[in-house]
């Protein structure tokens, strides 16, 4: 078979190489493509020929999976899958499995280091030491004691916890999935009214469903804390973006750390979110750590070899 990782999901040329040697031992061919290329015609030069595709978070869409009449497998090195059209990939047999857990650690990591810069304004800072400044009389927040709303309770979320625990935070929590094993003196699931009246820091693990678009509407910010601020490294379109920035620019939620955002950055220089106040924006790299990455080729080339299996 021939398999094709159409970008490089962190694989080395060395390794690339070594990863052929190897499929090559066992009569099939490895392609690993250098760049990252998000041109519909060019992912279809690339996939045309190929039984198996690698892919992260790219879109495939149906009008370029139906150019592709070989593929039987997409290894999908990324968590979410709703980049990809999987009713296609269902009518036409083509089995598509993802990378989950590859990078639960960083992105849980992120989330609180997000809360910490809303909190201490570490970026600004740096800017404004670089200009001469001092710290203007500005007092931070700490985590410590804070009452901490998860929502989603996932492998991600259940970590976000975890780590906020060892702050001394209480955790309440809103999940599709209950865990009753979570749930102690410091942790309790809540209906998500009281999850975002009674919160110091939301923070936000869900996939993007049907469900969970725009989970987090204007309605539900309004219940917030005027000095609550909001944490969100799942997906962009779990958040009414519009409403957050108004929220922000209108001092009823007192901060908000981003990674995600309606599609992949870069975002235009217009977002509502480039101009809100005490608004943290990073693009998209929750998942991008040198540890997450080595598990998540681990993680693709096992599903691989199961599959030729």
């Amino acid at each position: 078979m021939k398999i094709v990782a159409v970008e490089p999901i962190g694989i080395t040329p060395s390794l690339a190489q070594q990863l052929s040697t190897q499929f090559a031992q066992q009569n099939h061919e490895f392609v690993c493509f250098p760049d990252r290329d998000e041109n519909p015609d060019e992912l279809v030069r690339r996939m045309s020929d190929a039984e198996i595709v690698i892919i992260s978070n790219i879109k495939l869409p149906a009008t370029v999976l139906s150019q592709c009449s070989k593929l039987k497998f997409l290894a999908v090195a990324f968590t979410g899958l709703d980049h990809i059209d999987l009713d296609y990939c269902r009518e036409h047999h083509i089995e598509v499995k993802n990378a989950a857990g590859y990078a639960t650690t960083a992105v849980a990591e992120l989330a609180v280091g997000l809360m910490l810069d809303v909190y201490r304004h570490i970026t600004a800072m740096g800017v404004d030491i670089r200009h001469a400044l001092n710290r203007r009389n500005f007092l931070g927040r700490e985590i410590s004691g804070k009452t901490v709303g998860v929502v989603g309770t996932g492998a991600i979320g259940r970590k976000t916890a975890e780590l906020l625990q060892c702050f001394g935070c209480k955790i309440l929590a809103w999940s599709r999935t209950k865990y009753a094993e979570l749930e102690n003196a410091n942790f309790k699931y809540v209906d998500l009214d009281t999850l975002m009246r009674e919160s110091d820091i939301i923070t936000l693990h869900v996939p993007l469903t049907g469900e969970t678009k725009n989970l987090i509407s204007a309605e539900k910010l309004a219940l917030c804390k005027s000095n609550a601020i909001l944490i969100n490294t799942a997906r962009g379109p779990v958040v009414d973006m519009k409403a957050l920035a108004e929220a922000l620019n209108a001092g009823r939620l007192a901060g908000a750390g981003i990674d995600v955002f309606e599609i992949e950055p870069p975002i235009p220089e217009n977002h509502p979110l480039c101009q809100a106040k005490n608004c943290v924006l990073v693009p998209h790299v929750g998942y991008a750590t040198r540890e997450a990455f080595n598990i998540r080729i681990n993680i693709v080339m096992s599903k691989i070899k199961e599959y030729l299996s």
